[in-house]
């Protein structure tokens, strides 16, 4: 089972000595703060997931917003019900979500192409307003669902008192808030980037793959690849699962608001920015927008006018001006035109700039060693008749 190839295995080393040292390469752009910390943690996992599905089979979902927020509720339901240990919180969430997204992509998964993406649009709206509305009983509606101090917490009150303040998520003690939370969701995040690994170079990640490249070519084979599908289906919707009930383990509160469709075409927007397809590139796309929500989108003029007192006053003022059009609430201008760039000019995302870098340095690196090469030297021949 933990068997993997050097490549991979070099890329899972590498992948989490980065993500474990977060803190430390964040502080100077000013984004080590756990919260923001774990919310790079939590999204990278749900874009790992969700290229399962989108990546390797091509079928693009617009509704995996909705599992986000099952994942959500079935956390924060089984802290009020059972425990606030985070584990059993996350069995819930993976196992609701599970269910439904099989719900769900049964009935999607009946159509393809842009048919089924309108089809999890719908499904993921519906939730929504069913969240907000006929289900506010067990949602509690537009005020979201949170832990009172009246909540059973059976397994809990077997073996503490009632506290006069609300619980807080811990893990044997340890508390899921600050730096803890983080490493707690950091290492959710390596063993889902583990099992992705494993699944795409599994013989069913061929069959996706397969999928993707021609689904009636392996239809005509005699191939079913609706069950495929499916299982796909359900699996990326666990990791979305997974990643709501992470959210709710480091903040304890579940709101309609994780899935409106806006949630589900950020995800999106993750993958294809960073490389559809690639392990790596949807967790660089989820880094690189949360970081523009969070602290790009927090730069004003007077951060500006810092970074540009290297000018003289009047070009100085000119480029602030400029500028601040794209920081702050222009932040989303910004993200536009990075994304339009990428679609244009790296249809591969990020990580194909990445490997269009590297295959310049080894080309250029090949043509050194034909240079330096002995047997590319022309050796003189001299014989008896000279």
């Amino acid at each position: 089972m933990f068997n993997i190839s050097k490549k991979d295995a070099i890329t899972f080393l590498l992948f989490s000595i980065v993500v474990l040292t977060m803190p430390i390469w964040l502080a100077p752009l000013g984004a080590s703060y756990p919260g923001l910390l774990q919310k790079f943690a939590i999204y990278a996992l749900l874009a790992v997931g969700y290229n399962i599905l989108f990546g390797l089979t091509g079928y693009l979902s617009f509704g995996h917003a909705a599992f986000l927020g099952v994942g959500s509720y079935a956390a924060v339901w089984s802290f009020k019900l059972l425990s606030m240990n985070p584990v059993l919180a996350l069995v819930f969430a993976m196992v609701f979500s599970g269910i439904f997204a099989l719900a769900i992509g049964f009935v999607s998964l009946r159509r393809s192409g842009i048919y089924f993406s309108i089809l999890t649009l719908a499904f993921a709206q519906m939730s929504y307003k069913l969240a907000y509305s006929v289900l506010s009983p067990i949602t509690h509606g537009e005020n979201g669902l949170q832990l009172t101090l009246q909540d059973p917490r059976a397994i809990d009150l077997m073996f503490i008192e009632r506290g006069s303040s609300l619980p807080v998520s811990s893990f044997f003690g340890i508390p899921m808030n600050g730096y803890a939370g983080f490493y707690f969701c950091a290492i959710i995040l390596l063993i889902g980037f583990f099992i992705a690994q494993k699944i795409t170079s599994s013989p069913f990640g061929m069959m996706l793959k397969g999928i993707k490249s021609n689904e009636d070519r392996m239809n005509y084979t005699g191939f079913n690849t609706k069950p495929y599908m499916l299982t796909a289906f359900v699996i990326s919707g666990m990791y979305a699962g997974i990643a709501g009930g992470l959210l709710s383990i480091t903040d304890p509160l579940a709101g309609a608001e994780r899935m409106q469709w806006t949630a589900s075409g950020e995800l999106v927007l993750m993958t294809i920015l960073g490389g559809v397809g690639t392990l790596v590139g949807p967790v660089i796309g989820a880094w690189i927008i949360k970081y523009f929500e969070n602290i790009f989108s927090a730069w004003n003029e007077s951060v500006l006018h810092g970074f540009f007192s290297f000018l003289p006053d009047n070009i100085e003022s000119f480029v602030v001006l400029i500028s601040s059009k794209f920081v702050g609430e222009g932040w989303h201008l910004t993200l536009g035109l990075m994304f339009v760039l990428v679609v244009v000019f790296l249809p591969g995302g990020i990580m194909e700039g990445v490997r269009r870098i590297s295959a310049m340095f080894k080309k250029n690196n090949d043509a050194e060693k034909e240079v330096i090469d002995p047997d590319n030297i022309p050796k003189s021949t001299s014989g008896k008749g000279e």
